[in-house]
């Protein structure tokens, strides 16, 4: 299956061939770069209206293994739309992780976990409040980036892609073509060939 061929891609080699996939960098891993675990999963999708966190509320049972809650909030940075208590439900659940185009709060105790990927916009004290707005797995907007339920989200250290099934299968071979190119580049410049000599004029 395409989905597989995707796993070991990297992020940056994932947006070089599916540029239209990048998702907003300013949605940031929580945790420092090197620490980060990857991640490679489903999209759950949760459409917010904040301070409205109805919809992570009803979102989190709906999530689990080889699935990430995908929160749109519109880039909201004043009102957390999920702490560590539905965070911790989640990962408990066997959920992969979460992307948050909106803030979070409890970052000490997300940041703490090492098998739990968190991507946010912003972190902020503030709580939500439940009005029964929003929406569940419907086709959002979060970084810019539009996101359907079932979409693969890519994270690591270098921010994060969404890719549809048709650019899954459309692009994995220029993925594996790139990845393939760059090892030629590093055996290159590790024999003792000029910069110049490795990558041309």
């Amino acid at each position: 299956m395409a989905i597989e061929r995707w796993r070991d891609v990297p992020v940056a080699v994932a947006v070089d061939c599916c540029r239209e996939g990048q998702i907003d960098p300013a949605i940031r891993p929580l945790r420092p770069a090197g620490l980060q675990p990857r991640l490679f999963a489903r999209a759950v999708t949760a459409l917010c209206v904040p301070p409205d966190f109805s919809a992570v509320r009803q979102a989190v049972d709906l999530t689990g293994p080889g699935e990430v809650l995908v929160i749109a909030a519109g880039g909201h940075a004043e009102t957390a739309m999920i702490g560590d208590i539905l965070t911790g439900h989640l990962r408990r659940r066997g959920a992969a992780g979460l992307v948050c185009d909106g803030a979070v709060r409890d970052a000490g105790t997300l940041a703490r976990w090492d098998d739990f990927a968190v991507f946010t916009r912003a972190i902020t004290p503030r709580g939500p409040v439940a009005g029964g707005k929003g929406a569940v797995n419907a086709a959002v907007v979060v970084g810019g980036c539009l996101v359907s339920p079932g979409d693969l989200i890519i994270g690591d250290d270098d921010g994060l892609v969404a890719l549809t099934p048709a650019l899954q299968r459309e692009r994995i071979g220029a993925a594996e073509a790139k990845l393939a190119l760059e090892a030629q580049w590093e055996a290159s410049l590790a024999s003792g060939k000029s910069v110049r000599d490795t990558y041309g004029p």
